[in-house]
């Protein structure tokens, strides 16, 4: 239900692994190329089904959401209200991936305010610590929405650690989109052993660079990267609710 990374090698690993679908969600690709790169890797037994992991807020109070079935690009940098908003206007999927994790995602109090928008949450993460998971699980038991896990892969190894399986036929993009929105029933798993806990390791070491303030501060604060609100992509069209 999520991948950072999609190539050949993604895809012969996915098909390995038995898995009919991915969701592409790069961080800081615009939506039509992330589009394009899911069309160009979908064939008739993998299905690739393009989302943004949109960064909202600044550094400090930054929380991911994770958007499929836009209608037009959203970029990075908007508030969490602004996010919201536009997703709403457009009536995209919302997913919260990894809820109350760190200072990165979406916690109790805002899936408290924007729970008739969210159609699931993520209850297993490989980059999280045991009792994170064990949190994730308790936040969607609690507040009644659906769960989904996903192997979150930054690094091509760990595509297939984790899957949802939906009581449904999925042969068509849309029908992944259906079943996440229809609420259709489903179950979620991961591989264990040693091999997994190695993987969950490398993409928790991982996550120390993708975080890092010096790599952000150079790549993505420019105003001229492909997400930033100040992109001459987006027309000036959220001017109001940018935190940059």
């Amino acid at each position: 239900m999520h991948v950072k990374v999609l190539d050949e090698r993604v895809v012969r690993r996915a098909k390995a692994r038995d898995l009919d679908a991915l969701v592409y969600a790069p961080h800081f690709t615009r939506w039509p190329d992330v589009v394009d790169r899911a069309e160009d890797f979908s064939d008739d037994d993998l299905l690739v089904v393009p989302g943004r992991e949109l960064f909202t807020g600044d550094w400090r109070t930054r929380r991911h959401v994770l958007a499929l079935d836009l209608e037009r690009p959203v970029p990075d940098f908007l508030t969490l209200e602004g996010t919201m908003n536009e997703l709403a206007a457009q009536d995209a999927l919302v997913l919260v991936p990894h809820p109350g994790f760190l200072t990165v995602s979406l916690g109790r109090e805002h899936l408290e305010t924007y729970r008739d928008q969210v159609d699931a949450v993520e209850v297993y993460n490989p980059k999280h610590l045991p009792w994170d998971n064990s949190r994730a699980r308790r936040i969607a038991a609690d507040m009644g929405l659906p769960a989904f896990t996903s192997s979150y892969a930054h690094l091509r190894g760990t595509v297939g650690e984790c899957w949802t399986t939906f009581e449904a036929d999925l042969e068509e993009p849309a029908d992944v989109l259906t079943a996440v929105r229809e609420g259709v029933p489903r179950q979620v798993d991961h591989r264990r052993g040693p091999a997994h806990l190695l993987r969950r390791g490398a993409e928790f070491a991982h996550l120390g660079w993708e975080n890092s303030w010096k790599k952000f501060d150079r790549v993505y604060l420019s105003g001229t990267e492909p997400t930033h609100p100040g992109h001459v992509a987006y027309d000036g069209r959220f001017d109001d609710v940018r935190v940059y």
